[in-house]
């Protein structure tokens, strides 16, 4: 891979796990996963968003931190490249749509205290998903805790994605629309999406869809 670090991101059930999977298999890669399952507010907050947002938030922000400063600042000697499938800017997004206007003007300070302390990606690349593929991934995948996710929660999420992607000049980032093919189950599929994120891509947005 021509990136020496790539993040992949993308709304719930986008295939973000199972796609940096894959790559870093394929090309010998440093594989950073994000560690959310043990999060003790996670299934609380899909009962109630109001009382638990504030903590999930912080929770997720700290974790992620602490996790992308101790990966990236020791390198594999054998790995070739980094590749994970977060990227620490997700905690905005996410805190934008569920923080109200006090929490998120404390949530955003902090996360500027972090946020300088780390490594950009080369390449950050957001798998686009529409939301009746996103909710049959997350159905597929049967964690209890995700089935009662509204499609107005995940529109509003990629919504937020998409407005924040628009706002970084100074990024280079791969927007891919995958709705059209399948990385999971066609090789050639995958083929496709590892020839569209292995080019030598300018700053700011670069939107391609991919199609069999």
């Amino acid at each position: 891979m021509r990136y020496n670090y790539i993040a992949i991101e993308g709304n719930i059930g986008a295939g973000k796990t199972t796609l940096a999977t894959k790559i870093a298999r394929l090309y010998n890669g440093k594989l950073i996963l994000e560690q959310f399952e043990d999060n003790p507010f996670l299934a609380k907050f899909y009962d109630d968003q109001e009382k638990y947002a504030f903590p999930l938030e912080l929770s997720f922000l700290a974790d992620r931190y602490q996790q992308l400063k101790r990966e990236l600042s020791h390198q594999e000697l054998f790995a070739d490249f980094t590749i994970s499938d977060y990227f620490l800017n997700k905690s905005l997004i996410f805190a934008r749509k569920t923080l109200n206007d006090d929490e998120y003007h404390l949530f955003i300070t902090l996360f500027n205290i972090m946020n300088a302390n780390l490594p950009r990606p080369d390449l950050l690349v957001h798998l686009y998903v529409k939301t009746d593929r996103l909710q049959m991934n997350i159905k597929s995948r049967g964690r209890d805790y995700e089935q009662r996710i509204p499609d107005n929660y995940l529109e509003k999420i990629q919504d937020s994605y998409f407005n924040y992607l628009q706002q970084q000049p100074q990024m280079r980032i791969l927007l891919l629309d995958v709705n059209n093919i399948d990385f999971v189950a066609y090789p050639f599929h995958l083929d496709k999406v590892i020839d569209a994120i292995d080019k030598d891509y300018p700053k700011g947005m670069t939107s391609v869809r991919l199609t069999t």
